[in-house]
C-alpha cells in the first residue's frame, strides 16, 4: 500500500511551473499571504483583480483542478506538495453571479495569476473559501519570495486590493440576502439580489406620531449620524418594530430601503439566523448598511421560554454581534416581532442594543380609508362604499384589508361590469372571507384570535380587536 502511494504521489504540472516561475527556489524560501473576504465581495475582488493584471502584459492565468473541489479552500501551499491528489491546471470554471441587474457578472472559481515585478516573481490564486463544502468567503493569496522585496509587494498588493474592493459598488444601495443553492436561471453566488416593489411615502398607512418617530430616528438620524460620530458618540442604531400581524412592519422597510441612498440592507429571515457570523461581517463590509432581522423572537425569547440549549446559543451568538460592532461602526439594526413580551430583557431592554421601538397599530378608521383607496388600484370607490369598507373592517389589519380589495375586485370583474368597486362586491368579498371561510380562515386572514365569525352587525367579528 505505501509503495503504491509513493508511485503515485509526484509532482503536479502546475507544481513544476511554479518552481519554474521562482527560479528554482525551494518551496520552505517562499512567503504567502493571504486575505479573506465576505461571501458578497467575490464579484468586487473579481472586479479588482481583473483591474490589478489589465495593464501587465507578462500575466499569465490559469484554471485549476482540485480532487477535492468544492469540499475544502485551496491554497498556494498545497499547489507546491507533493500528494497522491495532487491540484493541477484545468479549464477555467466561471458562475454567472446575479447583482440585480439585466446581466449577471462572471467570476472565475478558482485560478492562479503569474507574473513577474520588475524582475521579482510573484503568483496570484483567487479561490472559495470552504469548510466540509460550506462557503465561508473569498479567499485571495500571494506568494512571493521571502525577501524584503517581495514582502513589499505582497503588502501594496494587498493595500490597492482592499482598497478597490472596499468602496463594494456591486451591491451598494440594494437589498440582499445570503443564499446556498442556485436558482432556477443557473446562477449563484450566495447573494440574492431582492427586487423590491416601489413603496412610496404615501403608500405607508400608519399613524402620524408613528411615521414621525422612524424618521426621526432613521433619515433624521442619519443626516447628523457624521456629527454625532465626530462627536464620539455612538454611531449605531437599534430600532425593534412591534405590533400585530399585517400591520405594515415589512411594508415599512421596503418603504425605507428605497428612501436611503447608498445604505446596503440585509435581510435575515428565521432560518438564516445560522449565517449570523456572516451577515454582521458583511454588514461592516458594506457600511453604511441596515440589518434586518425578522420574526426577531424565534430566536431571542425570553431565556425561561427557551426549549432546547441550541436556542440559547443562537441568542448569545445575536447579542455579542451586535455588542461586537465598533461605536463608529454606521449599522442601523431593524428588529421585527408580532410577540413583543416574549422578547429576551437583554435585548430589548437595553440601550445601546434596541434604542427605540415603534409600535405598529391596527389601523384607525383614517388609516382604513386610506388603505381601501391604495389598494382600490384605479378602481373606482365612491364615497359610500369607502365608508362602508371602513364601518365594517373595524379592528382589521392593512393585510386584511389589502386582501378585501382584491378579492371585492375579483367579484366586480366576474359580473362583467367596468371596473367599479360596489358595496354588492364588498359583502360577497366579506361572505367569502369571514362567514364560509369560518374561524381557521380568519385566523390566515390575519384576525384576531379566539374571535368567531357571526351575523350580528356588518363586521362585529373583527370589533374589539386590539
Amino acid at each position: 500500500m505505501f509503495q503504491a502511494i509513493r508511485v503515485l504521489a509526484g509532482k503536479s504540472t502546475i507544481s513544476r511551473m511554479l518552481q519554474k516561475h521562482f527560479h528554482g527556489q525551494a518551496p520552505h524560501t517562499l512567503v504567502t499571504t493571504g486575505r479573506s473576504f465576505p461571501l458578497a465581495s467575490r464579484v468586487d475582488v473579481q472586479l479588482a483583480l481583473d483591474d490589478f493584471f489589465s495593464n501587465d502584459p507578462n500575466a499569465q492565468r490559469l484554471g485549476l483542478h482540485s480532487p477535492h473541489q468544492g469540499m475544502q479552500a485551496i491554497g498556494i501551499s498545497q499547489l507546491l506538495q507533493r500528494t497522491p491528489f495532487p491540484i493541477d491546471v484545468g479549464p477555467l470554471q466561471y458562475d454567472d453571479v446575479d447583482v440585480g441587474e439585466a446581466l449577471p457578472v462572471r467570476c472565475v472559481r478558482e485560478a492562479l495569476w503569474v507574473s513577474n515585478d520588475d524582475g521579482l516573481p510573484f503568483a496570484v490564486l483567487i479561490g472559495r473559501g470552504m469548510q466540509m463544502g460550506m462557503p465561508l468567503g473569498v479567499q485571495v493569496d500571494v506568494a512571493t519570495p521571502g525577501n524584503e522585496a517581495g514582502i513589499k509587494f505582497s503588502e501594496q498588493f494587498f493595500d490597492r486590493l482592499e482598497k478597490n474592493i472596499s468602496t463594494g459598488r456591486t451591491y451598494r444601495g440594494k437589498v440582499i440576502s445570503l443564499e446556498t443553492a442556485f436558482d432556477y436561471t443557473g446562477r449563484t453566488g450566495n447573494v440574492k439580489v431582492h427586487r423590491l416593489r416601489s413603496v412610496r411615502r404615501e403608500d405607508v398607512i400608519l399613524p402620524e406620531k408613528t411615521v414621525a418617530l422612524l424618521e426621526n430616528n432613521l433619515t433624521g438620524f442619519i443626516g447628523v449620524r457624521e456629527q454625532i460620530r465626530q462627536m464620539g458618540l455612538s454611531a449605531k442604531k437599534g430600532l425593534l418594530f412591534y405590533g400585530p400581524p399585517g400591520t405594515g412592519k415589512t411594508h415599512t422597510i421596503h418603504y425605507l430601503a428605497s428612501t436611503m441612498p447608498g445604505h446596503t440592507t440585509l435581510l435575515i429571515t428565521a432560518e438564516q439566523v445560522v449565517l449570523l457570523e456572516h451577515y454582521f461581517k458583511l454588514a461592516r463590509f458594506l457600511q453604511p448598511s441596515i440589518v434586518v432581522v425578522e420574526d426577531v423572537d424565534l430566536i431571542a425569547r425570553e431565556r425561561t421560554q427557551m426549549q432546547h440549549p441550541g436556542q440559547e446559543i443562537m441568542l448569545n451568538k445575536l447579542l455579542n454581534e451586535m455588542d461586537g460592532l465598533r461605536e463608529d461602526a454606521q449599522v442601523i439594526f431593524i428588529l421585527t416581532t408580532n410577540r413583543p413580551d416574549q422578547l429576551e430583557p437583554a435585548l430589548a431592554s437595553r440601550p445601546g442594543r434596541i434604542d427605540q421601538a415603534i409600535e405598529f397599530p391596527l389601523p384607525d378608521e383614517t388609516g382604513r380609508a386610506k388603505l381601501a383607496r391604495l389598494y382600490a388600484h384605479g378602481m373606482k370607490l365612491n364615497e359610500a362604499v369607502a365608508d362602508a369598507i371602513v364601518s365594517k373592517t373595524k379592528g382589521a389589519s392593512a393585510a386584511f384589508i389589502k386582501e378585501l380589495m382584491r378579492r371585492s375586485a375579483q367579484f366586480a370583474l366576474l359580473e362583467g361590469k367596468d371596473p367599479i368597486l360596489t358595496l354588492k362586491s364588498v359583502d360577497a368579498a366579506l361572505e367569502e372571507m369571514v362567514f364560509i371561510g369560518g374561524s381557521l380562515n380568519l385566523k390566515i386572514l390575519g384576525a384576531a384570535d379566539g374571535l368567531e365569525p357571526n351575523r350580528t352587525g356588518d363586521a362585529s367579528f373583527l370589533t374589539g380587536r386590539t
